[in-house]
């Protein structure tokens, strides 16, 4: 085949040629479409304004205060309005946010009451009343006194020393409580094979729980184990007895060799541990700083839960823990769990008349219900900040329907919890709790997360080779079809100058 039979080949004409090239230009020009929406990230716009005001709120519960004073025999209007002074200078109020309201008439369902009478002893507390005795000679101080106690019981947490707070859990609507029978060594000969775990739990525990319902769902779950052996050995001590020290107190959980949990379940656990030393560690003593053995067989390791030493008795061992025994172990069970769940202690000269065995006053129970309500909405307004400020310095950073769906969510249980703290604790507590779920799961959803640590270079590293690859050739072919067409049309425009010439020289 000749050359002239070669160039007149149709796939090689140039206007075929030239039509190829335009063919891959359209096809991406068709798909940039659908490349840019599977790879655009969508940015919700998030109520942005609304989260930045959430900053300056905070909850306040007003408190109503009945007060009687006819058996104290004093002139209820000025007592009154001296004991309204001492509580409008006192601080303590204004920082937990209670408004108090003293007043003399009689006291409502869910407000508190206040009976003054002569005496000289402690104030006693019984449900939301509380009965002071104050001598004649101090009638002077009476309101004083009055304002005192009253904040006493009404913002417990503000005399708690660091070391309380920090071993309180955070808050949670459920919780799983597992009891543990632990046995350091069970072929030692002094171990426990069995409890009565039922018996002791509805004595000492369950009326805890069920005072604490309003606050938190429980599932109780219990085990036996009967080798548990120590990370470490305990100090000898003098008379054939061992101790453990502070430092030994951080480290006694096993974690390696111990094992607690025996369901599956996303709760927080709070674990409780009956621990019996092996014969060789018996009996078990609790040392102080002075290195000598203190009066406690009981500990509390923070945000964990408690351990209780069980030292067999030397008169003969008992292979089932029942009765007293177990009692005394489960009773300490309960002040564990009391202190965990951030349950505030009375004070040492305020006195419960019925407490009953759930050791849990009214008193201290609404206040560990307002701690809890503003210790969530506090956390809700925090975790929508971060979620903000997140977004604002992640650009890449997807913010679907699903997310501004629960800021939003968020938002609503927030001014709701504001709303109903002016009439009812539980049911701030209640929208407290929802803003502070719906707001994490927000802050945690996937879909925020899947680029939260892939930059825009990492976008670059990826699309450069796959469009470098296909680009440059393109390039390369536009450029040799132009300058192509350049000069047909240059060699075109010489043939149409030179044929008038060969016309002339013809004739």
């Amino acid at each position: 085949m000749d050359a002239a039979s070669k160039s007149a080949l149709a796939f090689e004409s140039p206007l075929t040629r030239r039509s190829i090239i335009a063919s891959y230009f359209l096809v991406i020009i068709l798909a940039l479409p659908l490349w840019w929406n599977t790879t655009s990230i969508e940015r919700q716009a998030l109520p942005v304004s609304r989260v930045t005001a959430q900053a300056g709120r905070e909850l306040a519960f007003p408190i109503r205060v009945a007060l009687d004073t006819r058996d104290y025999e004093i002139g209820t209007d000025a007592f009154t309005q001296e004991v309204r002074r001492h509580i409008a200078s006192s601080e303590e109020f204004k920082q937990n946010g209670l408004s108090v309201q003293i007043s003399s008439e009689a006291a409502t369902a869910n407000g508190y009451q206040v009976v003054l009478r002569r005496g000289t002893r402690d104030p006693t507390v019984d449900g939301r009343k509380v009965t002071m005795e104050i001598p004649p000679e101090h009638a002077g101080v009476a309101a004083m006194q009055l304002a005192d106690t009253l904040a006493t019981l009404l913002t417990p947490y503000t005399s708690l020393r660091s070391s309380q707070t920090e071993r309180v859990v955070s808050y949670s609507p459920r919780y799983r409580l597992a009891f543990t029978l632990l046995n350091e060594d069970a072929a030692s000969g002094n171990a426990a094979l069995s409890w009565d775990v039922h018996g002791a739990m509805t004595a000492q525990v369950s009326p805890l729980l069920e005072r604490l319902s309003v606050l938190h769902n429980f599932t109780v779950e219990s085990q036996v184990q009967y080798h548990g052996p120590l990370a470490f050995d305990p100090r000898a001590l003098q008379g054939d007895e061992y101790g453990l020290t502070p430092e030994d107190l951080t480290v006694f959980v096993n974690s390696a060799e111990w094992t607690f949990s025996s369901s599956v379940s996303n709760d927080p656990v709070l674990h409780f541990v009956a621990f019996i030393p092996s014969s060789k560690h018996s009996p078990l003593r609790i040392l102080g700083n002075d290195d000598r053995p203190t009066s406690s067989s009981a500990f509390i390791l923070p945000q964990w839960g408690g351990v209780v030493l069980c030292n067999p008795n030397p008169a003969g061992v008992t292979r089932t823990l029942a009765g007293r025994p177990l009692d005394a172990i489960f009773a300490t069970f309960r002040q564990q769990l009391s202190a965990l769940l951030g349950v505030p202690e009375l004070a040492p000269h305020v006195h419960a008349q019925t407490q009953g065995s759930a050791g849990v006053t009214d008193w201290q129970l609404d206040a560990l219900v307002r701690r809890r309500a503003v210790e969530n909405a506090a956390s809700a307004q925090e975790t929508l900040q971060s979620i903000v400020r997140l977004v604002a310095q992640i650009e890449d950073m997807p913010v679907g329907e699903d997310v501004r769906g629960d800021v939003q969510g968020a938002l609503a249980a927030l001014d709701q919890t504001y709303s109903a703290a002016s009439s009812s604790a539980n049911e701030a507590l209640t929208f407290a709790s929802k803003a502070q779920s719906v707001a994490s799961r927000a802050f945690f959803n996937p879909g925020m997360l899947a680029l939260l640590y892939f930059p825009a270079e990492h976008k670059w590293a990826v699309y450069a080779p796959l469009f470098a690859s296909v680009t440059a050739p393109l390039l390369a072919s536009i450029i040799r079809e132009v300058l192509a067409w350049k000069k047909e049309r240059k060699a075109k425009v010489g043939e149409t100058r030179t044929a008038p010439e060969q016309t002339q020289k013809t004739e």
